[in-house]
C-alpha cells in the first residue's frame, strides 16, 4: 500500500509540476504528503477549471 501512495504522490508532483507549481509555503512539492499534495492540486483545479465557477456546460 505504502508503494501506491507513493505512485498517487509522483502523479501528483507531475502534474503540479507540468503547470508551474514547484512550491508550496517555501517547501518543495516532493516534500509534502499526499494529503497536501492533493489539496494543493484540488484548490488548483477549481481556480483554473476551464468552465469558470460552472461544474459543467450546461444546454438550455
Amino acid at each position: 500500500m505504502n508503494n501506491k501512495k507513493e505512485k498517487k504522490r509522483q502523479k501528483l508532483i507531475n502534474k503540479l509540476i507540468f503547470f508551474n507549481v514547484y512550491k508550496d509555503d517555501d517547501k518543495q512539492l516532493y516534500e509534502l504528503p499526499l494529503f497536501k499534495l492533493e489539496s494543493i492540486y484540488k484548490e488548483f483545479q477549481l481556480q483554473y477549471h476551464p468552465h469558470g465557477e460552472f461544474s459543467s456546460i450546461k444546454f438550455i
